[in-house]
């Protein structure tokens, strides 16, 4: 056979190899597989460098977010003629002094009406079981009163367990509790000085990654760098804003009517709504259980504020803080949150949505180029 036939035969043997749909999906499929079974026979290699990352992930991930929060009011004030190390240290003066004045004011209120509420629960559990037994002495119950009680007595089982378990395993707890808050106290410490220098030379930082790549790599690289941190940054900008929207509506509301322990259920709907969607729902059980024990006319009262902090919340500081700037499906941030809490517990729950983003933008990027450079979507 000529060797130009032969070489013909094999052209298009490799142009139909490379060009099939369904044989390029196996054969990337193939190549992940491949890589995590890699990964897994060497995984030990990297113990030093999770180690690493546990130690100083939570002082960057806090300085980042404190970064995005700070960073435009720094550009802000350097537009109008301020010096930028001038503006840092007088916004880090005025973070210090919020502080400060938290820890002095709110940090005790938080402290006593949660050491009343625990102190206060068994009572509050007797006067929502005396409530169901009122209601189920009504004709109109009789006949599920069999079933109620026996959810109730599971309930109150359940949580009982729990409480148990909880004391049971606190001194267990002791190593890990001193390992966790010397991870926070170095976070504390070191957190500062990487703002610092994150507000100070920040911007500079993708410029300087990219300089280790080859020359054709730099600008899509810039690019894909741009677009990610712009994503992150509006919505940790964005989900701040409207958690302390959140906090003060519910502050306000709680008072005007009345309910115990008003700030703290505020500041805990605050911390809360920064998961989204489940948030809200979460930040209100406790205050629907406080309306409960109190009469209907409190639950009432705290249904009502629920439903008016909810409509100014969805119709007015949501768009307008928040917009539509990450095009995600509800559906999607849900099943986010679900994985991203089941593998990384609370910290997955809050930053599995801007990790998300992130990465969204990184593989939108890369199924460009890939288009570009496959036949597989020519028209």
């Amino acid at each position: 056979m000529p060797d130009k036939e032969k070489e013909s035969r094999l052209s298009w043997f490799w142009k139909w190899f490379l060009n099939n749909q369904v044989v390029t999906a196996l054969v990337i499929v193939l190549l992940i597989l491949l890589i995590l079974l890699v990964f897994t026979k060497v995984s030990y290699l990297f113990a030093p460098v999770w180690q690493f990352l546990a130690i100083v992930g939570l002082p960057i991930i806090l300085a980042a977010i404190l970064y995005y929060l700070m960073n435009p009011v720094v550009d802000y004030l350097e537009k109008k003629g301020v010096h930028r190390i001038i503006a840092i240290v007088a916004l880090f003066v005025l973070v210090v002094g919020l502080l400060v004045w938290g820890i002095v004011v709110i940090i005790p209120k938080i402290q006593e009406q949660t050491l009343s509420f625990v102190n206060n629960f068994p009572g509050y559990l007797n006067t929502i079981d005396a409530t169901i037994q009122d209601v189920l002495k009504d004709p109109l119950f009789g006949q599920f009163r069999q079933q109620i009680e026996s959810v109730g007595d599971n309930l109150v089982s359940n949580v009982t367990e729990v409480l148990k378990s909880v004391s049971s395993n606190a001194f267990q707890g002791i190593t890990s509790i001193l390992g966790a808050v010397t991870t926070v106290v170095v976070a504390v410490v070191t957190m500062p000085f990487i703002l610092f220098y994150l507000l100070k030379d920040g911007k500079q930082l993708p410029k300087y990654i990219v300089k280790f790549l080859p020359n054709k790599m730099r600008q899509p690289t810039l690019t894909v760098l741009q677009e990610m941190n712009q994503q992150v940054s509006s919505y940790i900008r964005g989900q701040l804003t409207v958690a302390f929207a959140v906090a003060v509506m519910f502050i306000i509301g709680f008072s005007v009517i009345g309910l115990d322990y008003a700030v703290t259920l505020g500041i805990a709907a605050g911390f809360l709504n920064l998961i989204p969607y489940l948030g809200s729902f979460l930040a209100m059980i406790p205050a629907v259980f406080l309306g409960i024990v109190a009469g209907p006319v409190m639950l009432v009262k705290v249904i009502v504020v629920f439903i008016v902090e909810q409509t100014i919340e969805g119709r007015f500081v949501s768009p307008l803080v928040l917009g539509s700037q990450l095009e995600i499906h509800p559906v999607t941030i849900l099943l986010v949150l679900l994985t991203s809490g089941k593998l990384f517990g609370v910290v997955g729950v809050i930053l599995g949505i801007p990790v998300y983003a992130a990465l969204k933008v990184l593989i939108t990027h890369i199924f460009e180029w890939y288009r570009k450079v496959s036949s597989l979507y020519e028209d």
